[in-house]
């Protein structure tokens, strides 16, 4: 079912946790919000759910206005960060619970719960409870609880925040399959960028309350709409740079004159929405930064800070002035490298950020 926010705004005393926040859901997609700590998505998550009250703005649930409604009337199914499982239930009564509290029979109760636990594997687990299941086991219940009853919008705050990093790799592919087998419309919280890019259809990216950027991964990764999201986004993240550019010699002068570079000539479209002597910041991902050996008009120099070999890549950290870039290299040899190098930026993948942050496009 789809799902809009309009116009939302929430404040904790002088503190406002949700900004203006504007957002349409289409039916059966996977919406992630990502941010740091204290963004507002988990409170914008609440108040979907019905458990935050709002100050402004109202919240729309397959063409109904729910914004005055009680969370049990808005036919939705939260999963929880600690899974909020009844210690003293069984799995069966759990999972059920749903159901009972809706008046459905106990023999239509117990057939739906088979049937959601088998599709989740843990048909074998009805009859335990919760403290004698493990962490992914416990997440599973959880879930199954939330799509037994069929709701129209599921609501996951940070539910695989507890599991090792092993069983949140395998529970992230579950949660995708589920997502896409049951087609309900999902809206999932999380700090972790990686499990956003991993699940979402599109990703919310906020901070202090507002939505900084919305798109699908990819969008977001290739083309962040602002400094915050290209420095939040990628591990690591986009090498921010300080620069001028002389537009009329397309000439890039770092701050500090730590180097000059002039542009490749079939690079100029890069710098078509720079203003002349524009001071602005420079932003490139690390797979776009190559090392040479002999300097030229398009490199930059750098020392050799550290070489760290993750198996499939080389991540070389660099130090230009006083920053440290990050260099991804395609290789499993870690290469022998002076300490001086070179850095060549490719400016088909180079963008431009004016001095409120923002991307010049």
């Amino acid at each position: 079912m789809t799902l809009i926010l309009e116009n939302v705004h929430k404040a904790f005393g002088a503190v406002k946790a949700v900004n203006g926040f504007n957002l349409s859901v289409a039916d059966g997609e996977f919406i992630a919000l990502l941010g740091p700590s204290g963004c507002g998505k988990t409170t914008t998550l609440r108040i979907i759910a019905g458990l935050e009250t709002l100050d402004e703005g109202r919240v729309v649930i397959a063409g109904k206005d729910v914004t005055e409604l009680p969370p049990r009337d808005r036919d939705i199914a939260m999963v929880f960060q600690d899974y909020a499982l009844y210690p003293h239930m069984s799995i069966t009564d759990n999972i059920g619970y749903p159901l009972k509290v809706r008046g459905v029979s106990k023999a239509d109760r117990d057939s739906r719960v088979a049937a959601v636990a088998g599709n989740l594997q843990i048909g074998n687990l009805l009859e335990r409870r919760p403290s004698q299941l493990s962490g992914g086991q416990q997440q599973r219940v959880a879930v199954a609880r939330a799509v037994v009853h069929h709701a129209q919008v599921f609501l996951f705050d940070e539910p695989l925040s507890n599991l090792d990093a092993k069983l949140r790799l395998e529970a992230r592919a579950f949660l995708k399959h589920l997502q896409r087998e049951v087609g309900i419309t999902s809206i999932y919280v999380t700090h972790d960028q990686a499990e956003a890019m991993a699940l979402a259809d599109r990703i919310v990216v906020m901070q202090s309350g507002e939505i900084m950027q919305v798109g699908s991964p990819l969008e977001i990764y290739r083309r962040p709409a602002n400094t915050f999201v290209a420095s939040f986004i990628g591990n690591p993240p986009m090498n921010l740079l300080q620069c001028t550019v002389d537009t009329g010699q397309s000439i890039i002068q770092f701050a500090e004159e730590l180097a000059i570079i002039r542009l490749p000539e079939n690079s100029h479209n890069t710098i078509m929405n720079v203003k002349p002597h524009e001071q602005v910041t420079l932003g490139i991902r690390p797979e776009y930064i190559s090392i040479r050996a002999e300097p030229s008009a398009t490199t930059i120099p750098g020392k050799l800070y550290v070489i760290q070999n993750l198996g499939g890549e080389i991540l070389v950290i660099a130090r230009f002035g006083e920053q440290l870039l990050s260099i991804r290299m395609f290789q499993e040899e870690t290469p022998e490298l002076p300490e001086q190098v070179w850095l060549d930026l490719d400016f088909d993948h180079v963008f431009f950020y004016g001095a409120n942050g923002q991307l010049l496009q």
